[in-house]
């Protein structure tokens, strides 16, 4: 294996790799040509991304998988089944896609995840977790139902199977006894280290200190009785299969096999060559080491899980990634900073996030109150759960999670925690467009979901200042209460260091409306949407009011809003269906008032992947589609 320790400048030479147009070619190929084409597709790789940005080191760690996965399965006919799609990069240069990796996750270019629309080998759309292998099983079954023997294999992660949905479907693929290859990509990592049971026994089993010390102290007193080792040998064999991974896989109903060397490029093509046409299901153990081949991502796969593009006369990154430049805070630091302020004026308080401890920024809190803060891996579900369950014994759980991830514990929140009237505060990152991961990643959904469920306070800050005093108010309100803001940095207002909570429910006239008749406007602006309309109320003399709250609305702030403007105006970074706009509409139908209303919002559609600002841009979002907007609603 071809190993570096920077990413070319320039497009590395991969005169193999450049006859693979698809990968049919590849299962034509020597052992020695394979390993060659997985040289040059770890190159290729570094250089791409080292243009376009994007996830790095979990696709550098699957190269030889995924070469030998193309050679041994008759894809696109056999179904190639990928989890989350973060090591999903190789797969896509193999699959008529390298000259377009440059455009990765840019606007218009090809997506972050394996994608349908985007070709047919990406059989099944990812962008959150453990999903490879419900869908693959899907597709077993559906195969045999219609008497075909295409095969089907799922590449899951083991941070990834440590989700319940992942042991659901192995169970039930076990039940019905389905044609389905699981691979597992074990490399004891997910985007921060694994933590969970399943996690920790895959890692520990066979080096425990337990077991080495009974097998070593064992050969000295057995080597001085005749025959004796060889009993040991076999009852250590037996001991192994007893505690080691097949037991757990196998009791479900697999045929377990490994675990094998990952980057052993000869070894995967023989191994996956005799299993995939075994019946029944099948589950391959695989050992890799996430960022393989590259020194840098190797020495920190954490700090190397993703990448920023290389602008031209950029140094490749050094064995250490840089210590960023100091910048404005971004919504998730500040929330960070109040979680440990809280924590130290309030004992109660304890800290929950499912896997996103360095994207929702918890690395401060947990070094401070390890005792108090919960990683419980890629379990959404049970995050949510589990502060209900703390809220029930009177601590004050803060559950960090994506706007995204949030609704995969939509259930747990409605009758979990809502149902019961709990105190539990929700901090939901991610809201809103959030740019190159695309429409698996957007927070487009949240106001809608969230504003219908009985009890539950939902806030929304237009500044870095107003989060940080929600996050008082939501952690103060006694009942379930969420605010949700955006990835990224806000206006850069100054922050304070009190934790005063915000009055929740009342809104904040940022600007009057001037006195044209027939033209009098306000715009009623959520979260992040006020830094743009007080651009567009300068521009119109219009008025502009900060809504702050979407549940509970501002009544007497609307209703003075109605009495006095021709035209309101809503504004919110968030599908109109159902969302903010939304509630506006119906509490003056309630009251029944009467006046014109423009509900802006993002579209009835799943919007693509690019920069934000490009993004808000194409929905008419950011200030010229704003007024673009209402002077068209004013001529009408």
């Amino acid at each position: 294996m071809k190993l570096f320790d920077e990413i070319p400048a320039e497009r590395p030479a991969t005169p193999l790799l450049d006859t693979l147009d698809t990968p049919a070619a590849l299962r034509a190929m020597s052992t020695a040509q394979l390993v060659q084409v997985a040289d040059e597709l770890r190159a290729y790789l570094l250089y791409s991304v080292g243009v376009s940005g994007g996830h790095f080191g979990a696709g550098l760690g699957v190269v030889e998988l995924t070469v030998a996965l193309h050679q041994a399965l008759e894809t696109p006919y056999d179904r190639l089944v990928w989890d989350v799609g973060h090591q999903a990069y190789p797969h896509k240069i193999l699959t008529g896609r390298r000259e377009g990796m440059p455009s990765i996750r840019h606007y218009g270019g090809l997506a972050a995840f394996p994608r349908r629309a985007e070709s047919e080998y990406d059989t099944f759309g990812v962008g959150h977790s453990s999903t490879s292998i419900s869908a693959a099983l899907g597709m077993a079954l559906a195969a045999r139902a219609r008497g075909e023997k295409r095969r089907s294999c799922a590449v899951i992660g083991d941070g990834a199977l440590t989700a319940g949905m992942a042991f659901e479907a192995l169970a039930h693929a076990g039940h019905v006894d389905a044609n389905l290859l699981v691979v597992l990509n074990d490399n004891e990592m997910s985007i921060s280290e694994n933590v969970g049971g399943i996690a920790s026994y895959l890692a520990r089993i066979l080096v425990s200190k337990p077991y080495t010390t009974m097998r070593e102290g064992g050969k000295k007193v057995l080597s001085h009785l005749p025959g004796a080792l060889e009993l040991a040998r076999r009852t250590e064999e037996h001991m192994k299969g007893m505690i080691s991974p097949a037991t757990l896989f196998e009791e479900m109903g697999f045929n377990y096999i490994g675990p094998i060397d990952g980057h052993d490029l000869p070894l995967l093509v023989q191994t996956l060559g005799n299993m995939r046409d075994l019946d029944g299901p099948q589950f391959l153990h695989v050992r890799t080491r996430k960022g393989r081949g590259f020194l840098p991502a190797e020495a920190d796969p954490i700090g190397y899980h993703a990448i920023t593009k290389l602008e031209k006369g950029d140094e490749a990154p050094p064995l250490v990634p840089p210590v960023p430049k100091k910048k404005v805070p971004k919504y998730c630091n500040v929330f960070g900073d109040w979680l440990c302020d809280m924590a130290a004026a309030d004992a109660r308080l304890l800290g929950i996030t499912p896997a996103m401890r360095e994207g929702s920024d918890l690395i401060r809190f947990s070094r401070e109150y390890p005792e108090r803060y919960f990683d419980v891996a890629i379990a959404e579900q049970h995050a949510v759960t589990l502060a209900a369950g703390m809220a029930c014994e009177g601590m004050k759980p803060v559950v960090a999670i994506y706007s995204t991830f949030l609704q995969r514990g939509y259930d747990q929140l409605i009758h979990d925690v809502a149902v019961q009237d709990l105190d539990v505060t929700f901090a939901i990152d991610r809201a809103g467009l959030v740019g190159e991961d695309g429409p698996t990643h957007h927070g487009s959904l949240d106001l809608a979901y969230l504003r219908c469920v009985p009890g539950l306070v939902v806030l929304a800050p237009a500044d870095e200042a107003e989060c940080r005093a929600m996050l008082s108010a939501a952690y103060h309100y006694p009942g379930p209460a969420a605010v949700r803001y955006p990835r990224g940095s806000g206006p850069g207002v100054t922050i304070p260091t009190h934790l005063e909570p915000m009055p929740i429910g009342q809104a904040e006239t940022r600007r009057e409306c001037g006195a044209e008749a027939g033209r009098r406007v306000v715009l009623l602006a959520f979260g992040s949407l006020n830094t743009p309309a007080a651009e567009v109320a300068e521009n119109l003399d219009a008025g502009h009011v900060n809504m702050r709250s979407v549940k509970p609305l501002d009544r007497e702030a609307i209703l003075a809003a109605a009495a006095g403007h021709d035209l309101l105006v809503t504004l919110e970074e968030n599908v109109v269906a159902g969302g903010a706009g939304s509630a506006v509409n119906e509490l003056l139908a309630a009251e029944g008032v009467q006046v014109a209303m423009l509900n802006l919002g993002l579209p009835d559609a799943f919007v693509e992947h690019g920069k934000p600002a490009e993004l808000l841009a194409e929905s008419g979002l950011d200030a010229a589609g704003i007024e673009a907007a209402i002077r068209t609603r004013l001529d009408a």
